[in-house]
């Protein structure tokens, strides 16, 4: 099975995985998928992601949060830039997730950021995902 845009897959089968109330979930692995969950863990959006070694693929497995009412730290995930039409943008136009609320997460020459940390670097880039 091959993939066109393997980030949107990592966002939607983090979605179903909250959306069925699961602890982990596993997404084949890449560099850039655990760039994301790095980001996801420091933000304090998961609990933990580790990656487990295989002969043919590796796995990217992430272990989700949820609150003491069981509700999910995740709210939403959105992707932005497509592999038919890529947004990109510059450091002073970085945009916001849910007016301030949650982030976003670009890719750009110094590495995966958040826009908070682009816009302290002052750098831009392609616009790769949002999560509220």
């Amino acid at each position: 099975m091959t993939l066109t845009d393997p980030i949107a897959d990592m966002l939607t089968r983090i979605r179903n995985a909250v959306r069925v109330r699961k602890k982990d979930v596993n997404i084949p692995f890449s560099r850039m998928k655990v760039e994301i969950a790095k980001i996801l863990k420091n933000e304090g959006y998961i609990r933990n992601f580790k990656v487990i070694e295989n002969n043919k693929q590796s796995i990217l497995n992430l272990t989700l949060k949820y609150t003491e009412k069981n509700e999910s730290v995740i709210s939403g995930l959105g992707r932005a830039s497509r592999p038919g039409c890529r947004v990109y943008c510059k450091e002073n136009s970085i945009p916001k997730a849910l007016g301030g609320l949650g982030i976003v997460i670009l890719s750009t020459s110094k590495g995966v950021a958040t826009g908070k940390k682009c816009k302290d670097l002052g750098v831009g880039g392609e616009v790769l995902c949002y999560i509220w």
